[in-house]
């Protein structure tokens, strides 16, 4: 519980980054994020594999550390973001997962495109929940190979979201960023849940990986439409049904798998949750094309 109150510097960072870019720039930076969510997603385990040979506690106590270092710079060294014409008076009413949630309600031009994000984020769990199942079931994969796998996973994650997107975005627009990431992002996942050697696992993860330029783009469509003294709050939002997608996408995607892979089953199909993500993708697709492609978006 301590962690998930912590976890609001997830918040803050994307609001920090929405009140230093452009609207134009909101995309590309918001993929910063997921860069250093994808290199973290390498060294991180890494690190924590290491300093475990020296105690269980070691890694916690590393962990810590490394926050505590990250609270001195943000304190002592990081500027303000918001300019003081911009900034409000604190509202404990809006300071609620509740109150956060009804602020989206005042700019229903978005709601499609929120509820198209809340998609993406359920589909995603079938990677981050079944993954390690699946290669186990699928090819006996040792945890030295899911390890292996998992960090080639990060490298790309942070290749396309911290470089590629910088070239595509601008290219393509955020619209087509949005429309191409959500087709890769189903190629890639319906790739995954009919393969059936080990290596394809590795190459699939490419057009997977690259549906990464999807959820920053539309995560900068959704910021662009609400006014600079209010993105704090709308990335809240994002964050608290962001959170409810934890809540909804394990279950869901472990209970699928369990389901088409138990002993004297009709239908033996591990990728089943690979499936159902690649489905919920297609949907959010259709969500935000039909929102997009309005007249109220900036």
């Amino acid at each position: 519980m301590l962690s998930g109150i912590g976890g609001a510097s997830i918040t803050t960072a994307t609001a920090y980054i929405a009140d230093i870019s452009t609207p134009e720039k909101r995309a590309q930076n918001f993929g910063i994020v997921g860069m250093a969510f994808g290199i973290g997603f390498i060294v991180g385990p890494v690190l924590g594999g290491i300093l475990g040979e020296f105690g269980s506690r070691i890694p916690f106590f590393a962990a810590a550390g490394i926050t505590f270092l990250n609270w001195l710079y943000g304190y002592f060294v990081l500027p303000e973001s918001l300019r003081a014409e911009n900034r409000r008076k604190f509202e404990w009413k809006r300071a609620n997962p509740i109150g956060s949630l009804k602020h989206l309600g005042r700019y229903p031009v978005i709601l499609g495109l929120v509820a198209s994000l809340v998609l993406i984020y359920i589909a995603a769990h079938s990677v981050q929940s079944t993954w390690t199942f699946f290669t186990i079931e699928r090819f006996n994969w040792s945890k030295a190979m899911v390890g292996y796998s998992l960090g080639m996973a990060g490298l790309c994650v942070a290749i396309v979201q911290g470089g590629l997107i910088r070239i595509i975005n601008p290219r393509l627009g955020p619209n087509r960023s949005v429309y191409v990431g959500m087709m890769m992002y189903t190629i890639g996942l319906t790739l995954f849940a009919f393969s059936n050697q080990a290596w394809m696992m590795f190459v699939f993860l490419i057009p997977y990986c690259l549906g990464g330029i999807a959820g920053p783009s539309l995560q900068g469509i959704i910021s662009n439409q609400v006014p600079a003294n209010e993105q704090g709050e709308l990335q809240g939002a994002l964050t608290s049904l962001i959170s409810v997608t934890s809540i909804i996408g394990p279950p869901l995607m472990t209970n699928l798998f369990a389901y088409f892979t138990r002993e004297n089953g009709v239908i033996y199909f591990p990728g089943a949750a690979f499936l159902m993500g690649a489905i919920l993708v297609s949907i959010s697709g259709i969500l935000a094309w039909r929102t997009l492609s309005g007249r109220f978006i900036k």
